[in-house]
């Protein structure tokens, strides 16, 4: 199973992710994405890679 992971220090709080796959991550109070769940279903591997791939400041990534 893959695992979507945040470098917070780089996130800006743009919320691409959010607004693309909110059950995975979140901008919390303090402006910096959360991951709200880490483990990504193989379902859901291409749907969150989207997500991902939509950060303008690539703080976000898939590890296997």
């Amino acid at each position: 199973m893959s695992h979507v992971h945040a470098d917070r220090p780089v996130c800006e709080g743009i919320g691409m992710c959010e607004t693309q796959a909110n059950e995975y991550f979140q901008i919390g109070d303090d402006g910096v994405v959360d991951v709200v769940t880490s483990d990504i279903p193989d379902g859901d591997r291409a749907y969150v890679r989207a997500a991902v791939e939509s950060c303008p400041v690539s703080a976000l990534r898939i590890v296997d």
